[in-house]
């Protein structure tokens, strides 16, 4: 099974797999630059080149990078609909180089305007940029809890936007507290059941390809995004064994994006509180301290080196 977790870049690209092997995970998110900014992801080449043999060689495995928080392809503004839609196409760039699989992306809100034409913007914007990216990482739509007027909150409006856009690389991500807060009850196994059956009736199974396990501090339909750490809120271990076991969702890079039992992020309590739900054993680290920087520099000069 693949289950991970987003982790840092600081200090360089290609530390996030040591990070990564530090907390036990075998998949990876990552932010291809600030994510409360609109500035671009600077990454060295020798940096990247490291980033991939690592990923290579320690199976972390796949990678997405998530797009920043200001994105909003719904907005009525256009120059802020164009600034989206750029950074969106720099992270789907960075994506190729990169090796990763796709660019998770929330799609923004319509704020006090027709949801209708919101859709519209968001279809006219997502299919300029998937008519510019590469043709290799996919763009996944990520459910949201619904907060305002927020795209993306039920699956059969996603559904909509990936017919409209009609292109292969469209998929989805699901994130367990988002569709708790809006509204789906997960908790039970017929609610868990009826979830999964309105999904791929709408959007599709085959679309569904991450998810983003966190539990929820938000009680259900709230449409209030605040997650949790694995058990601690309203889901529940329960509700986990069901989703990490259930055979149209175990074959899934499930990603943790939680608080942290320290409040530094995604850590190995949450990756073999997972694995345990999973009937995995616990995760065994590369190192106390996983991939350290020299190693990830040394192994970038190896790749970019004659006898390579």
């Amino acid at each position: 099974m693949r289950i991970g977790a987003h982790v840092s870049t600081s200090g360089g690209v290609q530390n996030a797999i040591g990070r990564a092997l530090d907390i036990g995970a075998n998949c990876i998110q990552i932010f291809a630059g600030a994510p409360q900014r609109w500035a671009e992801a600077r990454f060295p080449e020798e940096d990247v080149a490291a980033f991939r043999v690592l990923a290579l060689e320690k199976d972390v495995h796949p990678v997405y990078i998530h797009s920043a928080y200001l994105l909003n392809f719904a907005s009525q503004d256009p120059e802020l609909r164009s600034k989206s839609g750029n950074s969106l196409l720099s992270s789907l760039r960075w994506a190729e180089r990169l090796g990763a699989a796709g660019v998770i992306t929330h799609l923004g809100s319509s704020r006090e305007g027709d949801v209708e034409d919101a859709e519209g913007r968001v279809v006219e914007t997502l299919a300029q940029v998937l008519k510019e990216s590469p043709l290799t990482p996919h763009l996944l739509l990520e459910t949201c809890a619904g907060q305002g007027n927020t795209i993306g909150r039920r699956f059969d409006q996603l559904a909509r936007l990936a017919e409209r856009l009609a292109d292969s690389r469209v998929r989805v991500c699901l994130d367990t507290a988002h569709v708790f807060a809006a509204g789906y009850d997960i908790t039970t196994p017929e609610g868990l059941d009826a979830t999964i059956g309105e999904f791929d009736g709408t959007v599709g199974l085959p679309r569904l390809e991450a998810i983003h396990i966190n539990d929820s501090k938000s009680p259900l339909a709230s449409n209030v995004d605040r997650h949790e750490n694995i058990g601690r809120g309203l889901l529940g271990e329960d509700t986990f064994s069901r989703i990490l076991n259930n055979p149209a969702l175990r074959p899934l890079p499930f990603l943790l994006e939680v608080p942290g039992h320290e409040k530094t992020g995604p850590d190995r309590e949450n990756v073999d509180a997972l694995r345990r739900l999973a009937g995995l054993p616990a995760s065994v680290g590369d190192s106390p301290r996983g991939v350290r920087e020299p190693e990830a520099k040394a192994v970038g000069l190896r790749r970019r080196s004659p006898a390579g």
